[in-house]
């Protein structure tokens, strides 16, 4: 089979079939298998993310390709050389609290990166819920919204009943002890008595930007 190695068998036609380049996800990987893989498809795309990527193999893939960027708090590294627009709409990226901002980073940046515009809104969560209603008009203009939220994960339920636009609901593992590292949030997101709400897995940012990407998506 073609591009097949003896650890990876990279996906160099999968932007042509979902309108998007394989990802590669680092946590687990070794250099060796990082490097194969980034050296397929960097070679192939134009825009190419990494996800969950420390420092160190940040490095290991940068010396492949110096254009490659990188967001230490969202772990996620990203080669964006095609800034071609494919949404129809804004992204909206919404976190309750400061401490979810890399979750929120991770979804922000994957969705820039399939060539979407993102406005991002930190720290408005319901505790201080004015400053979500300050932000309501802002908001409803969105294509799509993403809300990032740990602790009892209350924020996605606000958003679904105020926005008429599709709301993804991302868990984060803050909190402290009965937040259970994300599952209570989890729950309650995927308990929520706001219609039209989809939730992705505890500190998902990437599969939420990911699935905002594709919503907002301009059909070719």
């Amino acid at each position: 089979m073609k591009n097949k190695t003896p650890h990876c068998v990279p996906d160099l036609e999968r932007e042509d079939r979902i309108g998007f380049a394989e990802v590669i996800y680092c946590q687990g990987k070794t250099d060796e298998q990082l490097r194969t893989i980034a050296v397929a498809l960097f070679a192939s795309h134009r825009n190419v993310l990494a996800s969950r990527c420390n420092l160190a193999q940040y490095k290991v893939l940068r010396k492949l390709d110096e254009r490659l960027q990188y967001h230490p708090e969202a772990r996620i590294a990203f080669l964006h050389e095609d800034k071609t627009m494919y949404g129809r709409g804004t992204i909206a990226v919404v976190s309750a609290g400061t401490t979810d901002i890399p979750v929120a980073e991770e979804a922000a940046i994957t969705a820039e990166v399939m060539g979407n515009r993102v406005e991002r809104h930190y720290d408005i969560g319901v505790a201080g819920i004015h400053r979500l209603l300050e932000r309501r008009d802002a908001l409803a203009k969105a294509e799509v919204v993403i809300a990032v939220a740990g602790m009892e994960g209350a924020l996605p339920s606000v958003l679904g009943g105020l926005l008429p636009c599709p709301v993804i609901a991302v868990p984060t593992s803050i909190g402290y002890g009965a937040s259970l590292e994300g599952i209570t949030a989890l729950l309650g997101m995927l308990c929520s008595c706001a219609p039209g709400i989809t939730v992705v897995n505890i500190d998902n940012g990437f599969g939420a930007g990911y699935a905002a990407a594709r919503i907002n998506r301009i059909r070719r």
